[in-house]
């Protein structure tokens, strides 16, 4: 009878370490899905069973049952987060459930380029992998009123960044998340302005940046383009500025900017208007704001591009007009403050 009751004990642990032993090899075995990677949506409300089968639904080859019992008695079940998750060759039901506790969600990018305008961020949001394009067929009004900022032209608004975002995120997420980086960064910038500074408001500068972004071919220039804009809005000398004025013609522009372009007014128009545009014309990046409120103290009045991607700046007309026939001959109208104003 004792030995009976040895064996019987002996086989009962030996069977008990070999039952350990497995599933500790199976707990941290990788799982092995379908396919290179899975993806894995876990709803709001979905119970612990309800994962694990979700689990098995997604194309992994393993027991829905054992996963919820291994979940149920790792005692973090109660903890899993719904979102939209990765399931690659490499998990294993222990980092899963790690994955699936910590809401370490799969994430996509989508980035805002310095100098787009937002007719180009709606167009990349729209194409953005997996990304909910709630805001498609809304207006820029309704955009800006659903984001808080009901009257507020949406131009410029906008932080230009590489954005991370979950599976299935609406677009206005990353849209709210952008405004408010704008916000910051330009208050932050607006926060170390000169005393002395031409500028009235952030707005303005927040515009005032927007233009020395597309005027910008070589970021070195930039500290001196702002400078030629702010010297010019000292004196109350016209901007002429070709970017404004393609920005003020909309779609219609055909990527060849005319002399009828030039002399046709609109708001934008900075050859018939002084000041600074009403709005801004595209999405500063941090290097602008800070040139735009940090201005180089410079003579120049005039720029003209050099064709290499850098500038020649100019304290004179006759000086401008020198560089613009010994960079620009036979180029077209292609560059801001190639033209002056009337009488200058």
């Amino acid at each position: 009878m004792r030995h009976w009751l040895k064996t019987f004990l002996f086989g009962t642990s030996l069977l008990f370490v070999l039952l350990a032993v497995g599933a500790y090899q199976w707990w941290t075995y990788p799982l092995h899905p379908h396919g290179a990677v899975l993806d894995l949506t876990i709803e709001p409300g979905t119970t612990p069973r309800g994962v694990a089968q979700a689990v098995v639904d997604s194309g992994v080859s393993t027991s829905a049952d054992l996963l919820f019992a291994s979940f149920r008695l790792s005692g973090k079940a109660r903890g899993i987060k719904a979102g939209s998750y990765e399931i690659s060759n490499s998990t294993t039901p222990q980092t899963l459930l790690s994955m699936l506790v910590r809401g370490e969600e799969s994430l996509k990018t989508v980035t805002l380029v310095e100098g787009w305008n937002f007719r180009q961020v709606r167009q990349a949001l729209a194409k953005a992998e997996q990304l909910q394009a709630d805001s498609l067929s809304w207006t820029e009004e309704q955009i800006m009123a659903k984001l808080g900022r009901a009257g507020q032209h949406p131009e410029g608004r906008f932080y230009p960044d590489t954005y991370t975002y979950a599976k299935g995120a609406s677009d206005l997420v990353v849209l709210q998340r952008a405004l408010k980086s704008m916000d910051k960064h330009l208050a932050q910038a607006w926060a170390t302005r000169e005393t002395q500074s031409i500028l009235k408001s952030a707005d303005e500068a927040l515009i005032l940046a927007s233009i020395v972004e597309k005027e910008t071919g070589k970021a070195a220039d930039r500290p001196l383009i702002a400078g030629v804009f702010t010297n010019r809005l000292r004196i109350g000398m016209l901007l002429q500025t070709d970017p404004s004025v393609i920005y003020g013609l909309g779609t219609a522009f055909d990527g060849n900017l005319r002399r009828s372009d030039l002399r046709a007014d609109t708001p934008y128009n900075t050859y018939t208007r002084t000041g600074l545009p009403p709005t801004p014309i595209a999405m500063p990046g941090k290097a602008a704001l800070s040139a735009a409120i940090h201005p180089a103290a410079t003579p120049a009045l005039y720029f003209v591009a050099k064709g290499d991607g850098s500038s020649h700046f100019s304290s004179n007309l006759s000086e401008h007009n020198r560089a613009v026939n010994r960079y620009q001959r036979g180029s077209g109208l292609t560059e801001s403050a190639t033209l002056p104003a009337s009488g200058q």
